[in-house]
């Protein structure tokens, strides 16, 4: 059989590399996409120490700029005939506001709009390789959204505090939720699936803006609280477990491996049409490999 290729963002640390080091055990290639060369070669050091011969090849790209990331997709699809897994993990929760060299927010690109564009120039490569999943890293912190203001909400750059960040970051995972839902409707019938996840608390990297993130860390470390394993697990499951291959459309919890239901308007199947037809029209309608 052709060895599987899953395409891997955010792979560099936390849950996106240890589901790197999992699936490279399963016998995957992966490809990884990084901001930095240093932390990549170092996680394809670790791959290789837990999985010695595999294949790991590092896209280098900046999600902070769709432009690079449409032209990451791209050589992606140029590249690879076959993939069998996109693995949208990349995330970010800033607590102060800060804007692209597009003058878009920040943590809306990195969270929502770059899985968005990855997704979707890679999606014939997808459809030529069915059966094929999708897999989006999305959150229960999406319930503490606030409230939904769309298509102001992909654009606004307003200032925002510690505090009044969370909402932020909690609507952008809500997108996520609702973008793998409209994603999963659009590829009906082509063999991929598309299904979101919220990894449940782990102890990550993606508090490390707090001045007190490392102490804190260490803290629940040595507690044994926010196992990262718990949410790897979730991930890999989606991607790989075969009682899942017709599965579709779905947000599940890595704790418990149920559904979830989305908090309100999550679940509407129109405004997830709207949110991908407003979101098409912000960033384009990216070259689809």
């Amino acid at each position: 059989m052709e060895t599987p290729t899953a395409v891997i963002t955010g792979a560099t640390s936390g849950l996106g590399e240890l589901a790197a080091i999992d699936l490279a055990r399963r016998g995957f290639s992966l490809v990884l996409l990084a901001r930095s060369a240093e932390r990549a070669d170092a996680t394809v050091a670790r791959i290789e120490e837990a999985a010695p011969g595999g294949a790991t090849e590092v896209v280098l790209a900046d999600l902070t700029d769709l432009d690079q990331v449409r032209r990451a997709g791209e050589q992606i699809a140029n590249g690879y005939a076959r993939i069998d897994v996109l693995i949208n993990n990349a995330g970010l929760h800033a607590f102060a506001p800060r804007t692209t060299r597009a003058g878009l927010p920040e943590m809306m690109v990195v969270n929502y709009l770059a899985p968005w564009v990855l997704t979707s120039v890679l999606r014939s490569t997808l459809i030529a390789s069915a059966p094929a999943r999708v897999v989006t890293v999305a959150s229960e912190a999406s319930r503490r959204h606030g409230v939904l203001t769309l298509p102001d909400d992909l654009t606004d750059t307003a200032p925002f505090n510690a505090r009044q960040s969370s909402a932020i970051y909690g609507r952008t995972k809500l997108l996520d939720i609702m973008f793998s839902a409209e994603l999963a409707r659009r590829l009906s019938g082509t063999g991929v699936t598309a299904n979101a996840l919220d990894p449940g608390f782990n102890v990550t990297g993606l508090g490390r803006e707090l001045r007190f993130a490392a102490a804190l860390e260490k803290v629940l470390r040595s507690l044994r609280v926010g196992d990262p394993r718990r949410g790897t697990s979730g991930i890999v499951r989606l991607a790989t477990d075969p009682a899942l291959a017709a599965c579709t459309g779905g947000y599940f919890s890595a704790r418990t491996g149920k559904q979830l239901t989305p908090v309100p308007p999550g679940a509407d199947p129109a405004e997830q049409r709207r949110l991908w037809e407003l979101t098409e029209q912000l960033v384009g309608v990216p070259h689809v490999g």
